[in-house]
């Protein structure tokens, strides 16, 4: 169905793992120790992909993540484009599917005083609630870290929105997705050339999953902080923070005199090889010497016009990239890129999609897991896989994402003791899934 690594490699490893699909085990061995999460529950009352990043990640080293959804519509990015369908014919978007592998939905209406007040008991049963709809949401509907922390002090409560619920910030009214705490970093800008209009999402969900990586450090250290002193706290990750932590050569180069007008400071970019496009960074003197003996041109080192870091940049498009392109045009940008790195040079092929996907490192290390489709779709849904790779963690079983309330009644008899009369009771006042 996709390609192979051998079609990438045509002398490469013999033996090529296939892509994890649902129900997989990566590891061969029994694992020896439980998953180090296990034990660990998180109600996450979540939406779109910062927060849903984080405890899918959790998930997969052991936590149990109940995901609170409205009752019919769901989790807003079960609407995003492109979508597959559910077995009822409901939407299930590419920003949902990619991030919540092995959770349990539940579905609640918050909006309703039954709903929260189902929603506050089953606060009492986790470990962690976490939530990230904009910053204050959630007190006014009594269901804030103050609310819950006052009646249960051991919980740990983690939000992540734009801006943040502690502290005060002029923004704390905007709502945000990814691309707006990006852009307030200083990353769109920085990397921008001329005159030409900032270039927006350069990377997928960077401010999501940025954000939710940090979500995921104050977890678990406000876990390990409630072993040691029995009490629970409020994590509050703002994206905006993430990103400026993220984009941190922006205001550390600004402070040390960089300038936008500046030359650049040695060779970063993208060169054309034999069948596409590879990237190179030479910013040591060593590594210009070892580019230019690689590439047969030894009168770069006495060129004075190349003499210094900001000759290389300035000199870039004129000396250098001919000269490289000139060399590369026989090769691909394996070739390349394999001659440049045993050279000392950190340099990588431009791959696209199906590439990424047949690349024998991703399949290795099982980085793409296959979910087979709900609808009339052979091909399935691809995933990427758990990125944490511990010596003494199994990796898998996945299991495929929730659809919407899948396991409301399951969870509310598990957690709080409902009966079928009761279920029924909530599920004829719309409260939960009909």
């Amino acid at each position: 169905m996709f390609l192979t690594g051998r079609q990438i490699f045509p002398d490469g490893p013999a033996v090529v793992s296939p892509p994890m699909k649902l129900g997989d085990v990566a590891n061969p061995q029994p694992p020896e120790w439980p998953r180090p999460l296990a034990g660990i529950t998180v109600l996450a009352a979540e939406q779109m992909q910062a927060l849903p990043y984080a405890t899918q990640l959790l998930g997969r080293l052991g936590a149990d993540i109940i995901k609170v959804e409205h009752p019919t519509s769901g989790d807003s990015g079960r609407g995003a484009l492109p979508a597959m369908t559910d077995p009822e014919g409901r939407p299930v978007g590419a920003t949902f599917l990619r991030n919540n592998l092995g959770k349990r939905s539940v579905g609640l209406d918050l909006k309703s005083a039954r709903g929260r007040e189902l929603f506050v008991e089953l606060a009492g049963t986790v470990d962690v609630v976490a939530e990230n709809f904009k910053a204050g949401t959630m007190a006014r509907l009594g269901l804030g870290y103050d609310d819950l922390a006052e009646r249960y002090p051991t919980l740990v409560y983690v939000s992540v929105s734009g801006f943040g619920n502690l502290g005060d910030s002029p923004y704390a009214d905007w709502p945000a997705y990814a691309m707006v705490p990006e852009a307030m970093s200083g990353l769109y800008d920085f990397s921008r050339r001329g005159d030409e209009p900032p270039r927006v999402i350069p990377a997928g969900g960077l401010g999501d999953i940025g954000s939710g990586l940090f979500a995921v450090i104050g977890i678990l250290t406000a876990l390990r902080h409630r072993d040691v002193t029995g009490t629970g706290q409020h994590v509050d990750i703002a994206m905006l923070d993430a990103m400026v932590s993220m984009a941190d050569i922006v205001p550390n180069l600004w402070s040390l005199g960089q300038r936008p007008t500046d030359d650049p400071s040695g060779v970063m970019g993208s060169f054309r090889a034999a069948d596409g496009w590879f990237v190179m960074q030479v910013v040591r003197e060593h590594q210009f010497t070892a580019l230019a003996n690689l590439i047969g041109v030894p009168g770069w080192l006495t060129d004075e016009r190349l003499s210094s870091r900001a000759g290389w940049g300035r000199h870039l498009e004129s000396v250098i990239r001919p000269a490289v392109e000139s060399w590369a045009a026989g090769r691909t940008r394996v070739e390349v890129c394999d001659a440049i790195g045993r050279a000392g040079i950190p340099a990588g092929p431009v791959y696209t999609a199906p590439e990424v996907i047949a690349d024998p490192h991703v399949e290795a290390r099982h980085m793409i897991v296959e979910m087979p489709r709900s609808d009339d779709v052979d091909t399935p849904v691809l995933i990427p896989g758990n990125p944490v790779k511990m010596s003494r963690l199994q990796e898998g079983p996945e299991t495929r994402v929730p659809w919407v309330g899948e396991h409301t009644d399951e969870v509310l008899r598990e957690r709080l003791g409902l009966d079928e009369h009761e279920l029924s009771a909530l599920r004829g006042a719309g409260v939960t899934p009909a």
